[in-house]
């Protein structure tokens, strides 16, 4: 099913085909590559629209009453528009890459070199802004078809260039939920470890969108690649970590936690898609990363997990500092994780402490992360 575009959505093409159709007229090739020449395709409505053009940065700035550069270096600049920015990269070939991100030179080459270039087939599709024709070069019409995320080339080797591509491999799949062609996931299973060095605040970036377009999903393909491990140990350590049967029919701690993902809804009246969404679902990712490190068995057999929420709370600050989150975040988090275990203590608990709890500013998101427990059990 096609979704309707919206004004704004209409807007950012119109903007980007005024921005190709000045290149064009001044002699240069402009076409739209990337995510929204796939999104238009498999009828999703596009959000920015990138053109590439034969146009270098310099000449592409002289056509332009406004124009930044945010990528000299690389041949990238901005157009800046009233309404929307468009940017413009120039055809280009990249050599070594040293840094595991960027190339130590860029050389300026054509439409299908510059599709070679790049990550996944699906996003090297160029499109013409005036006809719609689709050039492509690396079979990516195939793969969209058979909703497969393909490596372009070796997979090893794109992998190698930049390592943060694959966990943004695992994040598109989930968005646009695709599998990942199995060559290209051998590869991120391969070469997961390279991912420790990509900063902290792209990691933290590409597991937001993991979990809010991914979920249950996203978190199992997160440690199916073996990338989980590498970013976020402390949630790895719940896989086989068993649970009392009679509480936890559904499986062990990750598998509940997946579970509860899939379960959780903001508070009503909260934007679904908001910062409040991003919040539950780390307070739901990280409310029972504690349990390995607490678990015991009694003499019956009996396991336990005593402390698992104070012990949480304190593990989720430092997960969420080595990732860079803001202050507000990690405190709001920590709250939902130290207090995830106050709901079956409701009817005991004295009256002053009751009302001092349900007159939380953020009881709605307590009470989400409970409802998300609760139907991960009785969901299994």
């Amino acid at each position: 099913m096609t979704d309707p575009p919206t004004h704004d959505a209409l807007d950012a093409r119109q903007a980007a085909s005024a921005v190709a159709r000045t290149l064009r007229e001044a002699g240069h090739q402009a076409l739209f590559v990337g995510g929204a020449v796939r999104d238009r395709l498999l009828g999703r409505v596009p959000g920015d629209w990138d053109v590439a053009t034969s146009a270098t940065p310099e000449e592409g700035a002289s056509l332009f009453p406004r124009t930044v550069t945010v990528g000299a270096k690389f041949g990238v600049l901005v157009v800046v528009g009233r309404h929307h920015d468009v940017e413009v990269a120039t055809f280009r070939d990249d050599g070594l890459y040293v840094d595991g991100r960027h190339p130590t030179e860029v050389r300026y080459s054509d439409a299908p070199r510059d599709a070679q270039r790049r990550d996944f087939t699906v996003n090297a599709l160029f499109e013409d802004p005036e006809t719609g024709a689709i050039e492509d070069y690396v079979d990516g019409r195939r793969d969209l078809d058979r909703r497969l995320l393909r490596a372009i080339g070796v997979p090893g080797d794109r992998f190698h260039e930049d390592h943060l591509r694959m966990l943004r491999a695992v994040r598109l799949a989930v968005q646009l939920d695709f599998a990942i062609e199995p060559a290209t996931l051998e590869a991120i299973r391969e070469l997961a470890p390279l991912v420790a060095d990509v900063s902290a605040e792209r990691v933290r970036v590409e597991l937001v969108r993991t979990l809010r377009h991914g979920r249950g999903r996203g978190l199992r393909l997160l440690a199916s690649s073996g990338l989980l491990e590498v970013v976020l140990p402390e949630v790895a350590a719940m896989r086989g970590v068993t649970q009392p049967p009679l509480f936890h029919p559904e499986g062990d701690v990750f598998v509940h936690t997946c579970l509860m993902l899939d379960a959780a809804a903001v508070p009503e009246g909260e934007d679904p898609a908001g910062e409040v969404l991003t919040d539950l679902l780390l307070g739901v990712l990280l409310h029972d990363v504690a349990k390995p490190a607490t678990r015991t068995v009694d003499q019956d057999g009996r396991i336990r997990f005593n402390g698992h929420d104070t012990e949480g709370a304190e593990t989720t600050r430092r997960v969420l500092e080595r990732l860079r989150f803001p202050r507000r975040t990690l405190d709001r988090v920590a709250a939902l994780v130290a207090s995830h275990m106050r709901f079956p203590n409701l009817p005991k608990m004295r009256e002053a402490r009751l009302r001092r709890f349900l007159g939380d500013e953020h009881f709605g998101l307590h009470l989400s992360l409970h409802e998300a427990d609760c139907l991960a059990k009785v969901g299994s």
